[in-house]
């Protein structure tokens, strides 16, 4: 009997854990760590693959409702279409201001590390901050292409793959199906 246990035991160790770890250090010194951050302080330590690779963008509720006045004023602010804002928002993380993808996109808008360097945000985890950046990249491509889709496709491929295309939607399959996926969602709203 004991030897089933032992076994049982051991098989369970085997098994793949998939829960990111976050940690925070407070005002005193004190670190916390824990795989489900409370406020945008927390900061990734260990990133770790998820069993299953579909992804949902199903937005939630709470992080949609979070961050709304937020999407609406930097909107205003970068002269965008807050429609089209909250329809990327949703594409690139659904409303979560911890989302890192296995690129390394992080936050509500999923700043590359580049793209943030280049307009000077070095805190792609502070949920404000990221969307500032990511509207003002928006803005910009917008600017820089004239047409919506090519923005969007720019905004998930680069500026470079949509100019080496001709200034259309790179035939990337990924590409065209964010691409369809932001226009979706955009048209709902």
């Amino acid at each position: 009997m004991f030897w089933r246990w032992l076994w049982l035991g051991i098989g369970w160790m085997a098994l793949p854990a998939a829960a990111d770890i976050y940690k925070y250090v407070d005002e005193t010194g004190q670190v916390y760590y824990t795989d489900r951050p409370k406020h945008a302080g927390y900061r990734l330590l260990i990133r770790t693959l998820k069993s299953s690779p579909t992804r949902s963008f199903a937005p939630s509720w709470h992080h949609k409702m979070r961050f709304v006045p937020a999407i609406e004023g930097v909107a205003q602010k970068y002269q965008l279409d807050p429609k089209l804002l909250h329809a990327v928002v949703r594409a690139e993380s659904a409303y979560n201001p911890y989302a890192v993808s296995p690129k390394g996109a992080v936050g509500l808008m999923q700043l590359m590390p580049e793209t943030a360097a280049r307009y000077g945000l070095y805190d792609r985890y502070d949920p404000f901050k990221n969307l500032e950046v990511g509207a003002r990249y928006l803005r910009d491509l917008l600017l820089t292409f004239g047409d919506v889709r090519l923005a969007v496709a720019a905004y998930n491929a680069g500026e470079g793959a949509v100019r080496k295309y001709g200034n259309r939607v790179p035939p990337y399959l990924e590409t065209q199906q964010y691409v369809a996926k932001v226009l979706e969602f955009y048209k709902r709203l």
